[in-house]
């Protein structure tokens, strides 16, 4: 074969391996399966969802782990608090494991992009996990309630700790507290009619971490009287979620990938060999915040109105919030993994020995297939709600019939939603219900712990 034949053929090599690896970048991501399994649950086709869940669990190993998390979501909605605990759990100590840092994976996803690590959890999803682990006991047994409302805390302490980068700049000190945990708590002390002030050492965390939620002031001055309730009535706890909560998206970062432009325009020309062109974006992963109609929940019993929930944890805000903050971290990945491929492109140049334009223009075109089959990584827990919201009523004891009606502000906006409760003297009962548009989606769960 002469030497032009030679050249032709690397050339048409390349072309084809550039090709190949466009069609493989082409590929849906988990945003684009999400999205069908978020539509199934928002207009609740429950049974739908937990098909679709499960489908996409037998195809994709790797992302089994937030996988779970949206089944353990529709199971509570079903009013499978048990089977919901169980997953959430077994989701929980995966995560934990998957935190040690595994030099294999980090160098593939170098390769490659942070789709191939396993997914080990966004920050604000591994304190979730155990908020709705408290949350789903609390609606079948209650018997460990309170200790994985303290999970939450101790959670947030321990990322908040290790999120020094190698420069000593931590980014995740300036994370907001989530509050809900420490709620819970004080309201499952305070049930027990003696750890008043173990309550209101955990009210003040709230006061303090959620300085906009306003129950807070009348609940310290409540616990400082250690009164639960007025003899003959109970205290009744609506926990609601409400709105369709956030989720990831694919975006083009033009910042980074101007940067990158130049520097390997810069890097070809003092170099002997010619390097890949910046054509593919640098791909990184945002956050998204859904626009809901309804921002709380009417409550009604007995035709009297008692109230309107009230936020405890934004959900949303708290994701945005988080990833803003460690966004030059992703960046930084992003950063090494293109420079990484432009890097091997020109040794591979270096180890060829090769000179020709037409060769070095065929290994030009496969690092730029190979730069385009990049993707951001947007696996999440995409059917957390938007927001946690709780109302506290005390009620007589007996029978009552609620009535819980999505709103916007003060004005209707969404279907009613009846329930009966059954109040005990001196007791908290607690009911949760999920609002993720006008209406409400699966049961209304109810216990008495």
């Amino acid at each position: 074969m002469s030497i032009s034949a030679r050249h032709t053929f690397r050339c048409l090599t390349a072309v084809w391996l550039c090709a190949g690896l466009l069609l493989l970048a082409g590929c849906s991501t988990h945003a684009d399966r999400l999205r069908q399994i978020r539509t199934a649950y928002y207009s609740g086709d429950l049974d739908r969802a937990t098909a679709l869940i499960g489908k996409e669990t037998k195809k994709r190993k790797g992302e089994g782990g937030v996988l779970q998390l949206e089944q353990a979501m529709v199971d509570l909605a079903l009013g499978r608090p048990a089977e919901a605990e169980r997953t959430l759990r077994i989701v929980r100590d995966r995560f934990d494991d998957l935190e040690q840092k595994d030099l294999g994976e980090a160098f593939l996803s170098t390769l490659s992009d942070d789709t191939k690590r396993a997914y080990s959890g966004e920050d604000y999803e591994k304190i979730l996990i155990r908020c709705f682990l408290a949350l789903s006991n609390l609606m079948h047994d209650g018997s460990d309630a309170g200790a994985y409302a303290l999970q939450v805390g101790d959670k947030q302490r321990q990322i908040m700790n290790a999120g020094a980068d190698p420069a000593g700049t931590n980014p995740k000190l300036s994370y907001r507290r989530v509050a809900f945990g420490a709620y819970l708590h004080a309201a499952l002390q305070e049930g027990t009619h003696l750890n008043y002030d173990e309550a209101a050492r955990s009210i003040q965390l709230v006061a303090n971490w959620e300085p906009d939620f306003a129950p807070a002031r009348r609940d310290l001055e409540r616990l400082t009287s250690g009164r639960h309730s007025e003899p003959g009535h109970g205290v009744l706890y609506v926990i609601t979620l409400v709105g369709r909560g956030p989720f990831k998206e694919e975006r083009a970062e033009p910042a980074s990938s101007a940067a990158l432009l130049i520097a390997d325009r810069i890097l070809s020309v003092t170099g002997k060999h010619s390097l890949p062109p910046t054509i593919a974006p640098v791909k990184i992963p945002v956050i998204i915040r859904s626009r809901n109609p309804a921002d709380s929940v009417v409550v009604e019993a007995d035709d009297r109105k008692l109230g309107q929930t009230e936020t405890i944890t934004d959900i949303s805000r708290m994701a945005v919030e988080q990833h803003e903050a460690v966004m030059p971290q992703i960046m930084a990945r992003a950063v090494v993994r293109r420079v990484v491929k432009k890097g091997s492109v020109y040794a591979a140049k270096e180890a060829a020995k090769v000179s020709h334009p037409a060769a070095e223009m065929a290994l030009d075109l496969a690092g730029v297939a190979w730069e385009a089959t990049e993707a951001a990584d947007t696996r999440c827990w995409g059917l957390l709600p938007d927001r946690i919201q709780v109302l506290r009523v005390e009620l007589p004891a007996g029978t009552h019939k609620l009535r819980l009606t999505p709103a916007s502000g003060n004005r209707p906006a969404g279907e009613t939603a009846h329930e009966t409760v059954t109040i005990e003297d001196g007791r908290n009962t607690f009911i949760m219900a999920t609002f993720p548009d006008t209406k409400l989606v699966g049961q209304v769960l109810s216990h008495t712990p």
